[in-house]
């Protein structure tokens, strides 16, 4: 008998989850960008950072993180004692493949006189290389704590970064990555979509482009894009993100209706993280049963990438999760 044949199905599969999570003394954490099924078992539902903080906080001897290789990563640097599984390890970042450390590395030497803000979407060798660690959440606050005459670099995001530097009318040197889902995001199309719903605002992740950015009444995290949903007023709100997130508001306001930006095919079917959809029930179901595979980081790697989360903690810790990067 095949190993996929022993996989069970259906409610079998629910029930042999919530067993092995007994069983393992497990969490399940979920970001927003995981399918309905997923996030509806999850002990834990929200952005990276948060959820590996949340995990941190229990006595759970496993965290089954369903995301992405960074982010199961981050719970391993806050949870050392604990295993630390995800469902598919070839779940990655497209931020994360677009600065390599020896690359980064190397960017760093030429400006030495330049502090690094990296976004929390990179790898472990890459925050071990940083100052500050930030998050969409909580990158605003800490950029304003950063003395104007101190030169920043700025990545993987450009596009973060990019909103950031107009904002704040704050010069940084921009590494040149993207993330491929809000990239995917068409100017033309939503403007489309504006015009069928003319009243109904538009909330943006700020790794969208400029282009998607500049039509939004909203940038922010994906927890800030939720709590955006809660008080808009109005029955339609166009949301600019990778589409799942939609799951969770309309779990909270069912009465109200959300629309995905759409991509250059019209629709947001092009908007769908591909990493993200690597995770799967049966997945995260072998995790469990096998705790395989398994998050791995050497110690003096794992406390130098500490050390820069470390700092933005200090610098932010109201704001993790908190969306505050607020109207444009």
């Amino acid at each position: 008998m095949s190993v996929e044949s022993k996989i069970p199905r259906g409610e079998d599969l629910l029930a042999e989850i919530d067993r092995l999570r007994k069983e393992r003394n497990a969490v399940i954490l979920a970001h927003y960008y995981q399918t309905p099924d997923i996030q509806d078992i999850a002990d834990f539902v929200g952005d990276s950072l948060q959820l590996s903080q949340q995990a941190a906080e229990t006595d759970a001897d496993v965290i089954a993180f369903c995301g992405v290789k960074f982010m199961a990563d981050t719970a391993k640097i806050l949870s050392p004692e604990k295993i630390v599984v995800l469902p598919d390890m070839d779940a990655g970042c497209s931020l994360e493949d677009s600065c390599p450390p020896e690359k980064f590395k190397a960017f760093r030497e030429k400006h030495p006189d330049h502090i690094a803000l990296t976004y929390i979407n990179c790898s472990t060798e890459v925050k071990a290389l940083s100052d500050v660690i930030v998050t969409s959440s909580s990158a605003e606050t800490i950029l304003q704590q950063i003395p104007k005459d101190q030169k920043i670099i700025f990545g993987p995001d450009r596009h973060l970064g990019g909103y950031l530097s107009r904002k704040f009318n704050r010069e940084m040197l921009l590494w040149p990555g993207v993330c491929i889902v809000h990239e995917a995001f068409s100017e033309t199309e939503l403007m489309k979509l504006k015009q069928q719903h003319p009243d109904a605002p538009v909330a943006a992740h700020p790794e969208c482009p400029p282009t998607i950015i500049d039509h939004a009444d909203y940038v922010g995290s994906t927890s800030g894009i939720l709590q955006f949903a809660e008080t808009f007023e109005g029955d339609t709100l166009i949301v600019a993100t990778e589409p799942h997130i939609i799951h969770q508001m309309e779990k909270a306001l069912p009465e109200k209706n959300f629309i995905g930006a759409p991509g250059a095919d019209g629709n947001c079917s092009c908007n769908i993280c591909p990493y993200m959809a690597l995770n799967t029930m049966e997945k995260l179901y072998t995790a469990l049963r096998d705790l395989e595979p398994r998050i791995e980081i050497e110690e003096g790697l794992r406390l130098k990438a500490k050390q820069s989360l470390d700092r933005m903690l200090e610098m932010a810790s109201g704001t993790i999760g908190k969306g505050d990067l607020g109207k444009v």
